[in-house]
């Protein structure tokens, strides 16, 4: 007889197949979502941008040159200039890679501290979950910003600064879905079955809690990345994100406030990259949630063959 109990030695073939058949479906239902696509393809063109930036600003993010201030758009200057002569263009796409660094290691942070802090809350129960929870409705009694700007505050400004307060307020967002996803996981047959074979509790969290879990927190992933753009944009614009002469999208729009009537491009064009860039991150997680989510999967399906 053999000991059906999967393990990382002995995994069975009912817990692979069906999983990769899922994933197999997702993925295929995912490249037939237009709006999906269309925001996959807008962030890595955005991606691309930010990682080529140096290379692609045909200006210096600090080049000045007063004689040019406040120009608009033209063949020289594609976005125009700001009140000191500077290329708004150059100083965009320079700032995209600050925005998307700053975004991706915050809700980098946010998840590795969060995701483990709810499932072991959600899976053990009892003293241990009340105690992580309380903890975490502290955190949630503050608002988002004003929470980060207190801790920019005790911190001080900086890019690293902006990068943990960010990290700091999303980590309980990140608590509450997994301990959500795994207190609905727990109850499960397969789980019960494990602890009656007296599998390790380490090895149901990574084998069956952890893999039934991924579709909440990757959508969550996804939705965070754009509010957390859009969290250093506002950090910026109030002076406690990252610090000028180094470009930001908010720092940039904090510059333009004075001269909204007389040269629109200082404000427009930062604001729509923000706006494109938190977009194509919200319809991104909508599109996982979609293939994720087996009642939208089902939905989904239902409306593709209709």
């Amino acid at each position: 007889m053999t000991d059906p109990t999967p393990t990382p030695e002995n995994p069975t073939a009912t817990d692979v197949e069906p999983e990769a058949d899922g994933r197999v479906a997702a993925w295929k239902l995912l490249a037939g979502n237009p709006v999906t696509l269309f925001s996959v393809i807008v962030l890595v063109i955005i991606l691309v941008v930010a990682l080529l930036a140096p290379w692609l600003a045909p200006y210096g993010v600090n080049q000045t040159d007063v004689t040019r201030a406040l120009q608009s758009p033209s063949a020289e200057h594609w976005m125009g200039t700001d009140d000191l002569g500077r290329d708004i263009f150059s100083r965009i796409i320079v700032a995209s890679g600050t925005s998307l660094q700053i975004a991706l290691v915050s809700v980098i942070f946010a998840f590795v501290i969060g995701v483990p802090i709810g499932i072991i809350s959600g899976y053990l129960g009892g003293i241990t979950d009340t105690v992580l929870m309380r903890c975490v409705d502290v955190m949630f009694a503050f608002p988002v910003l004003l929470l980060a700007l207190a801790i920019v505050a005790i911190l001080s400004p900086g890019q690293l600064t902006t990068m943990i307060a960010i990290g700091v307020v999303f980590t309980p967002i990140f608590a509450r879905v997994a301990r959500a996803s795994t207190l609905s996981v727990r109850v499960e047959p397969f789980v019960q079955v494990s602890k009656t074979m007296g599998t390790p509790g380490w090895w149901i969290l990574l084998r069956h809690i952890l893999p039934n879990i991924t579709g909440p927190v990757v959508v969550q992933t996804s939705l965070s990345l754009a509010f957390a753009i859009l969290s250093e944009a506002a950090l910026s614009f109030l002076g406690l994100g990252i610090q000028p002469p180094n470009p930001s999208w908010g720092g940039m729009l904090f510059d333009a406030q004075g001269f909204m009537s007389q040269a629109w491009w200082m404000s427009v064009f930062p604001g729509a990259a923000i706006f494109v860039t938190v977009l194509a991150f919200n319809l991104l997680g909508d599109g996982l949630r979609d293939v994720l989510d087996p009642k939208q999967r089902t939905l989904a399906e239902a409306r593709r063959k209709a």
